[in-house]
């Protein structure tokens, strides 16, 4: 399965490991990777795959959504708006519905989109020196298509420290708050996300499934209703004034009217 911004390899075991593949972006999520992840995910649903290793090539693991991608929306009328919030929303629905367990390899920063990435990953395995955050709201907008499942992980109490403030926290922050498993030192990630891994490949994938499947029933509800209602919080952010102001700052290399 192999496509521009995303690319996959499984072995034969039936691990499969996705690649995020923008590396000069910092791996940030443009409209076409939120498109080649989605059918990724459907690829994934219908396989014989039994593992799925989330990850990322270079320097990051993502950087978050793509600022042009951003930028595009501000101009954009409100049905063009909701239709690229609903992509983002379904992407990562899609992913937080497979069947097969998710380990996350964070090897790298990670930010708003990032964190929702992370989020939907059953097990998130982090790397000593990485940095994350919802940095939305400092460009005037919200981590509104991600908020579901980032909650879900952390708990509504641990969002709070961090889902509005746009600051940075490490990883081993986003270990105490539930965000990443557990952290290890760099040299020592391969290990740790095999170590995940490793159990699986003696467990009956039907049983997996409908173990997963089971947990997300019990756990907070992220059903159609409250999807729409994060597409439709972006879509009111994107037409207020605060995106316009924050991203077009964020271009010009200017402070922000609110920045202080």
């Amino acid at each position: 399965m192999q496509f521009d911004t995303v690319h996959s390899e499984t072995d034969g075991r039936g691990v499969c490991t996705v690649w995020l593949n923008r590396p000069n972006k910092h791996n940030a999520m443009s409209e076409q990777m939120i498109a080649e992840l989605t059918a990724m995910a459907v690829e994934l649903r219908h396989s014989d795959v039994r593992v799925v290793v989330l990850a990322a090539r270079g320097q990051s693991f993502c950087a978050g959504g793509d600022l042009k991608w951003m930028q595009a929306q501000i101009i954009a009328d409100a049905a063009t708006r909701a239709a690229a919030a609903r992509a983002l929303a379904m992407m990562l629905q899609a992913w937080n519905t497979l069947p097969q367990p998710v380990i996350g390899r964070i090897h790298g920063n990670s930010f708003g989109g990032g964190v929702g990435l992370a989020s939907i990953c059953d097990v998130a395995v982090g790397v000593e020196g990485a940095l994350m955050g919802l940095t939305e709201t400092k460009l005037g907008l919200i981590p509104a298509t991600i908020g579901p499942y980032v909650i879900a992980r952390m708990g509504e109490a641990s969002a709070r420290r961090v889902f509005m403030s746009s600051r940075h926290f490490s990883a081993q922050e986003a270990e105490k708050i539930g965000l990443l498993a557990f952290v290890v030192p760099q040299d020592r990630l391969d290990v740790a996300v095999a170590a995940e891994v490793e159990p699986y490949l003696n467990c009956a994938p039907g049983a997996v499934a409908a173990a997963k499947s089971l947990v997300r029933a019990l756990g907070p509800k992220i059903d159609s209703q409250t999807i729409e209602m994060t597409i439709s919080a972006l879509v009111t952010q994107w037409e207020g004034d605060e995106a316009g102001q924050g991203i077009a700052a964020f271009f010009a290399k200017a402070p922000p009217p609110w920045a202080i």
